[in-house]
């Protein structure tokens, strides 16, 4: 019951901060990535978790592909990074009424998965904001996984990287549903891992992308043998 508590809580916090921080990013444009990360920031200590960081954001990665497990995965990225993450989200987020607000002001990526165009908006927005001195992040999962393991790689992120010739990081998150699961309403207190890993080049080797998968399936599987107590 309580954990049901913590994340009806938890919906309710977001569904009001949410708000205010895209009216904050309309009403301060250019500082549209210190709004962002003020308000990624505040999260650990009103939703009650806390992040442990391992391994470091590497400034020359161009391309940060994540695995994806829940609502609060996008959070721990924007308290973290010490750039400006650009997400590669689905159309459908961009035209939620409101919250889709919060692609606009930072010129988030909406891409329409069922078009065949939508690969080449992508690699000509992504190009344009790697331009700007920006990372482009992914979940090339597509969409959130029980936690325990990766789910099949799509292959838009392998696209985008080798067309653009992108120095790609992967990054693993861990323990992010345990936080905030909602879709079955559940939430507890307790640390999320993010393990930013080594960055490759597709150049150097044409079986990154299925190396990269392994070696974050096996980052996972690692830091799930060893959970802190609270999990």
């Amino acid at each position: 019951m309580f954990s049901r508590i913590r994340a009806i809580w938890a919906i309710i916090e977001l569904g009001i901060t949410i708000p205010i921080c895209i009216v904050f990013m309309y009403i301060f444009r250019q500082k549209h990535r210190a709004v962002r990360r003020i308000w990624a920031k505040m999260q650990p200590f009103l939703l009650g978790f806390s992040i442990k960081q391992k391994g470091q954001v590497a400034p020359n990665a161009q391309l940060l592909l994540l695995n994806h497990q829940s609502m609060l995965d996008i959070v721990l990225i924007e308290a973290l990074h010490p750039g400006d993450p650009c997400w590669v989200a689905k159309e459908e987020i961009a035209n939620i009424p409101i919250y889709g607000h919060i692609m606009h002001p930072p010129k988030m990526i909406s891409i329409n998965r069922s078009d065949r165009r939508s690969m080449v908006k992508l690699i000509k927005s992504a190009k344009n904001r790697i331009d700007e001195g920006r990372t482009i992040a992914i979940f090339p999962e597509g969409t959130r996984s029980s936690g325990d393991k990766l789910l099949k790689f799509q292959t838009g992120a392998k696209a985008l990287a080798e067309k653009l010739n992108l120095t790609v990081q992967p990054a693993v998150i861990v323990g992010s549903r345990a936080i905030l699961d909602s879709k079955n309403l559940i939430s507890k207190w307790g640390e999320v891992r993010v393990v930013f890993l080594e960055p490759v080049s597709p150049r150097d080797n044409p079986d990154w992308f299925e190396k990269i998968k392994s070696q974050m399936e096996r980052i996972l599987e690692d830091e799930l043998a060893n959970p802190p107590r609270n999990w």
